[in-house]
């Protein structure tokens, strides 16, 4: 073989050897990265052509996939689209996948490895592989209950209630509104789910946003429970001391007092401080404790952490960083800058219900094959210990007498012991207080804590209360749980 040939075939050969490389990267060591990538519409496709698994509350599908007579083979559909829809989200071929439809997806889709062995099969079978199922913690009954009480306070109401089994932190009932149906997103009409979610996106009360755990409000009154809570852990204060009660509080360093909105007595206990909701009260004894003592039992609880929900996107509830004392005093009441979700106050009520253990609040129980073979099963976790024993005994009774003697009575079950604690958050002059309701039942062995949350109600200002509003809807809510 002469040399120019020789030459040839060696660049031909190494030419060679580089396509060879170049086609095994991307085969093998780009595939993930490149299957990932949005826009990859052979990839969408396929998904979309793919048995996609169901999302199961009490055994019944919120989400499932059925067989569709279109270019794809199966169409998402969600049965009860008002009641589960921001725990659910949606799977869209132009908008992707949100909630649990996208935290829980290796599994929807079958694409996890603990269904390695099922792909296979499927494989072997010329099947397209199926996905897997999940069930979740929400009990139907407590979840129809929050959003009836919701939806009769008006068609426009906007607010969130989410309950808590407080011994293992399961999530019973997580409802947020307005709603939206998610089938009008996940529908193979692409004109149509653009159609539906430029509507939704321009829709006042902004119904894609989940205000359960997606955006943090000024929780008020309820907030006192942190604050009675700071109050005994710090052994100065006992159910029965005496605090300052009376029309007004005089603030340090500036010319504005704290007032009560109900008639307190000149000098009252911390337990009747709670049940009559005194704000000079706790004002003076958020002043005593200092803004430390406040974060740190409000931490303790679960501020200021935005990662304790696995299986959904959430916000951090706050309490000021430095605040002044005249600060200090409105953040005991929960005023100022202190901002919650309607998640986190639940886990303050579940925190005190269950011996002063806040356990980490889950959503998904089981995860299972597409042969319905267990594949997970959750395991309840401690997220904190908020306060002793000793301390979540005395709060439970001080919040029983907010039921019995108290703001909350219209939380009241006949035969049931209910501790509980109203709040109204004010804003401003121009913008309606928000509504807050926290309990638990049966306070001396409790299967349930509630919270409940109300956004500009369509009533009068001065009916906006957290005993008219949210109480109603926490009882209902609480009993559909203890039957």
């Amino acid at each position: 073989m002469n040399r120019p040939i020789r030459v040839l075939a060696v660049v031909c050969g190494v030419m060679f050897l580089a396509l060879l490389l170049n086609v095994n990267y991307v085969q093998f060591l780009q595939a993930s990265e490149l299957n990932a990538r949005d826009g990859n519409r052979r990839v969408i496709d396929e998904e979309f052509s793919r048995e996609r698994g169901p999302i199961l509350v009490a055994g019944r599908p919120a989400a499932q996939s059925v067989p569709s007579d279109d270019d794809y083979d199966f169409q998402r559909e969600y049965p009860s689209p008002r009641l589960y829809f921001n725990l659910t989200g949606y799977y869209s071929y132009e908008f992707g996948a949100e909630d649990l439809e996208n935290t829980q997806n290796s599994i929807l889709s079958g694409s996890d490895p603990r269904l390695f062995v099922n792909r296979v099969v499927d494989l072997l079978g010329s099947r397209q592989p199926s996905g897997g199922s999940i069930a979740l913690t929400i009990d139907p009954a407590a979840q129809q209950a929050a959003l009836n009480g919701l939806s009769a306070l008006g068609d426009d109401v906007q607010g969130a209630v989410v309950a808590l089994e407080p011994s293992t932190g399961a999530i019973l009932a997580m409802v947020s509104r307005p709603s939206y149906d998610p089938n009008r997103l996940a529908t193979h009409d692409l004109q149509a789910a653009r159609k539906a979610r430029l509507q939704l996106l321009e829709a006042p009360g902004d119904p894609l946003l989940d205000r359960s755990r997606e955006n943090t409000y000024a929780p008020g009154s309820t907030f006192k429970v942190v604050t009675a809570a700071a109050a005994l852990s710090s052994g100065q204060y006992a159910p029965d001391t005496l605090v300052k009660g009376g029309p007004v509080l005089d603030l340090p360093q500036t010319t504005d007092d704290l007032t009560n909105d109900t008639d307190c007595p000149s000098q009252v206990t911390l337990t009747t401080a709670l049940a009559l909701s005194c704000n000079v009260s706790f004002g003076e004894v958020g002043l005593a404790l200092g803004d430390d003592a406040l974060r740190e039992q409000a931490e303790a609880f679960g501020f200021g952490d935005d990662s304790y929900l696995d299986e959904l996107s959430q916000v951090a509830s706050r309490f000021p960083e430095d605040p002044a004392d005249p600060q200090v005093a409105q953040s005991a009441i929960g005023q100022f800058d202190v901002s919650a979700t309607p998640l986190q106050m639940a886990m303050v009520a579940a925190g005190v219900a269950n011996d002063g253990t806040v356990m980490k609040p889950y959503l998904v129980d089981k995860v299972y094959s597409p042969d319905i073979e267990l594949l997970d099963d959750h395991d309840p976790e401690e997220l904190h210990q908020a306060v002793s024993s000793g301390v979540a005994t005395q709060l439970t009774q001080m919040m029983v007498e907010v039921v019995t003697n108290g703001t909350a009575s219209s939380a009241q079950i006949p035969g049931v012991e209910v501790a509980a604690k109203t709040g109204t958050a004010e804003r401003s002059e121009e913008l309606a207080p928000y509504a807050w309701f926290i309990s638990f039942a049966p306070a001396d062995d409790p299967e349930v804590a509630v919270a409940v949350f109300v956004e500009n109600p369509n009533v009068p200002r001065e009916q906006i209360s957290g005993g008219g509003l949210a109480g109603p809807i926490a009882k209902s809510v609480m009993e559909s749980v203890i039957g």
